[in-house]
């Protein structure tokens, strides 16, 4: 692809391991899967191509995100620019004969799926790689055992782990050094105040939130969540918050949220991402869109510095106690390993 010309931004950097990384990620899925109809690739393109420009260097990936798509539009369309951002992408996921996912973690696929992913991003080496979830079946010393051997192996720089427990973060850092945790986390999903964030802290492991602006609910965009399709999340695995009960119930707490947004002179988006980055400079947010005005507007979330007094009211209006409905299906919420924190 030929050079483009473009205007180049900074943002502010925080640590992340060995990376130093913009003090909001992009997570790249929407591009891909989880919310309604999948922009054209070219389009999906031009917008990454923003995304540099604008500042951000950690874009967030998956090989489950659109079962390899998102993963192979990186490597097409960021080719030439592979030294200007950190890299994150997750395994622990194959496919049977029919098609449909499940999750798997034991080393040999790991060790595949790496190989295959690192073909499409079409790199020699992937920064952060995720263990996306746990495998009940394999024990977890057996999955870290198989990432650590990609570390010696070159093909990953660093590990992290998706939606995992204190308790389980502990037993994987014992076996080789974890350098993030990600997991959902925004003023509305507040599981990991419970232990993780501490764990974390404790280890010196950075914190990575995905969905911080509540799968747009935070951003005062949402509209009517009763028209979403079957490919939407949030007629899917996160429904229980945007069931037209609980939603017309959560949606009242936006009018109060939106008056603290209009004080500080901010977006409703930029406010949830600012109150995010106040927690810690080891909080790395990934908030992630298929709109190129939205990308923009979030990224200057990065320049707004909140006042003790407004984190503590948007604390006290927007959190586990005032909003209706959990943040997953129940069948979903008993098998994600982050949970057992929230339950302990």
């Amino acid at each position: 692809m030929a050079r483009h010309e473009r205007q180049e931004y900074s943002m502010q950097h925080r640590q992340l391991g060995p990376f130093s990384v913009s003090a909001l990620g992009f997570g790249c899925m929407n591009a891909s899967s989880g919310y309604g109809t999948r922009p054209e690739d070219d389009d999906s393109g031009r917008l990454f191509n923003a995304v540099l420009d604008r500042g951000y260097n950690f874009l967030d990936t998956a090989s489950l995100y659109g079962l390899g798509h998102n993963e192979s539009l990186i490597g097409k369309y960021l080719a030439t620019r592979r030294g200007e951002y950190t890299l994150a992408s997750k395994c622990g996921f194959s496919r049977d004969e029919d098609g449909k996912t499940y999750m798997d973690g034991r080393p040999e696929t790991l060790q595949q799926t790496c190989e295959e992913s690192l073909r499409r991003l079409n790199t020699d080496s992937i920064d952060l790689y995720y263990l996306h979830r746990i495998d009940p079946k394999v024990p977890l010393e057996d999955s870290i055992g198989g990432l650590a051997n990609l570390v010696q192996q070159g093909k990953i720089r660093a590990i992290g782990l998706s939606e995992i427990c204190a308790d389980s973060l502990r037993r994987a850092h014992a076996v080789h050094p974890i350098t993030a945790v990600q997991s959902e986390y925004s003023l509305w999903s507040r599981t990991p105040e419970r232990r993780i964030l501490s764990t974390c802290r404790e280890l010196g492991i950075a914190f990575v939130p995905f969905s911080p602006l509540a799968r747009q609910f935070l951003t005062g965009k949402c509209g009517d969540v009763t028209r979403v399709g079957e490919d939407d999340i949030r007629a899917s695995i996160a429904r229980p918050r945007f069931e037209p009960e609980n939603f017309a119930h959560n949606e009242k707490l936006l009018i109060p949220y939106a008056a603290i947004a209009e004080r500080q002179g901010c977006t409703m988006a930029q406010l949830a991402l600012a109150w995010l980055l106040a927690q810690g400079d080891d909080i790395i947010p990934i908030p992630g869109t298929k709109h190129m005005d939205w990308m923009i507007e979030n990224a200057a979330a990065a320049d707004i510095a909140l006042d003790a007094e407004t984190v503590d009211e948007l604390d006290r209006l927007i959190n586990e106690d005032t909003v209706a409905g959990h943040r997953y299906t129940d069948a979903l919420m008993a098998s994600t390993d982050s949970e057992k924190d929230w339950i302990r």
